[in-house]
């Protein structure tokens, strides 16, 4: 699967996990979003799902701040827009808040819902907090990427008592 993030270049530069998986050729950093994409959107309708990987040959992230997040995903970008289920992030920033992920977290778990295990891996390897992500939400991630419908994203997110918050 193709990795692009569309970056506005709202945060701290030095902090941009988005720019770092460009600069090791872990994404391809793009202009716009093409209609053949999965984006990742925090106020979509639908969840990602594992049967999404065979919608478009790409994923588009769109690296923006969180405090411009509202404002930001007003615009309509072209794609199928998808969000996360809720999970906790392992950055330092944000550690174990929900639905808190930096960019490089909310691709690569969208990647391991649509069961691109070693590729989800991949981008957050290039973080030494990476593995604090995938421990955190070992078990979340495994029934997410077994759900098949939106109804059983939601069940087990309520049985994980974590209700309908979306992360990105």
């Amino acid at each position: 699967m193709e990795v692009q993030v569309f970056m506005l270049r709202q945060d701290d530069p030095t902090k941009c996990t988005a720019a770092k998986l460009v600069k090791f050729g872990l994404a391809r950093q793009v202009r716009r979003t093409v209609q053949e994409t999965i984006v990742l959107h925090p106020f979509a309708e639908k969840t990602v799902l594992k049967k999404d990987g065979s919608l478009a040959g790409s994923i588009t992230a769109i690296d923006c701040s969180w405090e411009l997040a509202q404002k930001t995903f007003a615009r309509n970008f072209s794609g199928f827009s998808r969000k996360l289920p809720p999970l906790l992030a392992g950055n330092p920033v944000n550690y174990a808040k929900i639905g808190k992920l930096t960019t490089a977290e909310s691709i690569a778990a969208a990647l391991f819902i649509m069961s691109l295990d070693d590729q989800a891996h991949a981008i957050l390897n290039k973080f030494k907090w990476g593995h604090t992500f995938f421990e955190l939400n070992r078990d979340l991630l495994k029934d997410y990427s077994n759900a098949e419908t939106q109804e059983k994203i939601r069940e087990i997110s309520d049985d994980y008592g974590l209700g309908s918050v979306s992360s990105y």
